[in-house]
């Protein structure tokens, strides 16, 4: 652990989820394929589509609703319904294929299971002080075996907007009735997650399940955390000794 600022004593931990606690990534390339076979399967209307295809989709539904940009899920939906209208799929069919693409997506998006060393972890750090999630993605925390180690779960989108953004950190905050002065953020976006995090008033903490953790450049030494963790499990100890 590197320790860049002090910490206060912390009375709630919130954290980011992917890439986090898991490399997200795999997880994300295995639910865009599996997408794809879906719709080739039983929309064989849209199984000609590239992924080049698609991406123009989803940049044309940016273009004409930026809000999409915060809520991955919608934007989804949204990408969907575009590439079935064009491709003159008969407009009574498209709600129910929209949903049913996307809960294909979705089930294959969620389909792991976070670490046992993680789970414990959250386990123990949740019987010390309330625990919240918040994300800019849609995991289901449930399916992935850690919802229920959280109070809330705050999601881009329905609780405000991405991350920098302060309103899920803000949100998060009032939810526990706990200033950002005492919240501890843990997450491996320095952009998304600690400077989000400090501008919002928190503490924070650098930590990426994806990758080697190095300050490259002079604007990330700018945006330096309060503590660098190289495991996990070194919150443990943080917490308890603050008790």
């Amino acid at each position: 652990m590197i320790i860049h600022k002090p910490l206060p004593k912390i009375e709630a931990i919130s954290f980011d989820l992917d890439d986090t606690f898991y490399d997200n990534w795999p997880h994300i390339k295995a639910a865009d394929q599996y997408l794809l076979d879906y719709i080739s399967k039983h929309y064989p209307q849209a199984a000609h589509y590239t992924r080049q295809d698609w991406t123009l989709f989803k940049l044309k539904a940016l273009q004409e609703q930026p809000e999409l940009a915060h809520h991955v899920s919608v934007l989804r939906e949204v990408t969907l319904t575009k590439a079935f209208v064009f491709a003159e799929m008969n407009a009574e069919d498209i709600p129910s294929a929209v949903s049913k693409c996307f809960d294909a997506f979705y089930d294959k998006r969620s389909d792991f299971m976070v670490s046992k060393g993680i789970r414990r972890l959250l386990r123990s750090l949740s019987y010390r002080l309330p625990l919240v999630a918040i994300t800019n993605g849609n995991v289901d925390c449930k399916k992935i075996g850690i919802g229920k180690y959280f109070s809330h779960i705050l999601l881009a989108g329905p609780d405000g907007r991405m991350k920098p953004s302060a309103d899920m950190f803000n949100k998060a905050s009032i939810l526990l009735n706990i200033p950002p002065e005492k919240m501890l953020h843990v997450g491996d976006n320095l952009d998304k997650d600690i400077k989000g995090a400090i501008d919002a008033g928190y503490n924070t903490a650098w930590y990426a399940a994806d990758r080697q953790m190095a300050i490259s450049n002079e604007r990330d030494a700018r945006l330096l955390p309060h503590i660098q963790l190289k495991h996990l499990k070194e919150l443990k100890r943080i917490i308890k000794k603050q008790r």
